[in-house]
């Protein structure tokens, strides 16, 4: 498998002099096949444009786009770039979109097709060429031909959202966000008047249990991107609850499922070049001679093979 990355930002896209050479796109990642004349897009944030560019220049000359769109969630600065993929105004161009859906009423196509109403865009969704085929999505594996398989897991955020494992020739490749540790959510403190000691405890093993969950689901994985948006002194500090990791529980997790690989995902919009360069040292000075484990720093346009 050969993997591309178009975004690596979260949040929201942050151009600019001090995120250049990490960049400021928001997540979006092709995914390509030994063998296969044959790719796969994972979320459709801000990057997605570049590499709709890509696409008509390089795939179109060799006949119409058929692929596959996996929606980690559909907040927006996952699924903002949909309206500015030019594939989807291409007559012949045949897309299928894979994604949660939350409890509300509307399906994938209004969530994500519904940005491109007169009220946020000059083209309305009825008007695309393409042909799109919406499929929503719950934890399952599915077998997406030519050996090619995925399994989608929920994660911990606010909206309902799914990291994907993909499988092809014995290879792994696994992305986890926008997630965050599981906890226990019930009052710890004995001396609290709601303090429950049953659902304390319950609460205790209904955390624990997930945390296992996730790591069995990226288990020996060849190459893992999982959202890093914080370090552990800045989640502890005011940003638990916002459904984003830090470093130090990406590494440790990662580490115990055997992961040979690890890239740290949807940057902060506040945060530099240079203090991302400064992280990464950092980590890898403290993850020296105790993990066999590689970790890196997400970078936009950067290619990877495993």
């Amino acid at each position: 498998m050969k993997i591309k990355i178009w975004g690596v930002r979260g949040s929201i896209p942050c151009p600019g002099l001090e995120t250049v050479y990490f960049g400021g796109n928001t997540a979006c990642l092709e995914l390509r096949f030994e063998d296969l004349d044959r790719f796969i897009i994972i979320d459709a944030g801000s990057g997605i444009r570049t590499l709709g560019n890509w696409i008509m220049k390089n795939e179109l000359p060799k006949g119409p786009i058929n692929t596959q769109i996996f929606i980690t969630h559909t907040h927006w600065d996952h699924i903002m770039g949909f309206p500015f993929f030019v594939p989807i105004y291409v007559p012949g161009t045949k897309l299928t979109i894979y994604g949660p859906v939350t409890y509300e009423d509307d399906g994938l196509d209004k969530i994500i097709g519904g940005q491109l109403s007169y009220r946020y865009f000059p083209v309305r969704q009825s008007e695309l060429a393409a042909d799109i085929n919406y499929v929503p999505m719950k934890e399952r594996s599915m077998d997406l031909g030519d050996g090619i398989w995925v399994t989608s897991k929920y994660l911990n955020h606010p909206i309902l959202c799914l990291g994907y494992r993909f499988e092809y020739k014995g290879k792994v490749f696994c992305t986890a966000y926008d997630t965050e540790p599981f906890r226990n959510v019930f009052p710890s403190d004995p001396d609290s008047p709601d303090y429950d000691e049953a659902a304390f405890e319950e609460g205790e093993r209904a955390a624990k249990e997930e945390n296992e969950k996730i790591m069995g689901f990226l288990q020996g994985a060849d190459l893992l991107i999982h959202d890093s948006q914080y370090t552990r002194e800045e989640y502890k500090k005011d940003k638990m609850g916002w459904g984003h990791s830090h470093f130090e529980w990406v590494i440790n997790t990662a580490h115990r499922a055997k992961v040979k690989k690890v890239l740290f995902f949807h940057h902060d919009p506040l945060r530099t070049d240079e203090q991302l360069t400064e992280l990464i040292e950092k980590y890898e000075r403290l993850v020296k001679g105790k993990t066999t484990m590689q970790i890196a720093i997400a970078r936009e346009g950067e290619e990877l093979d495993i």
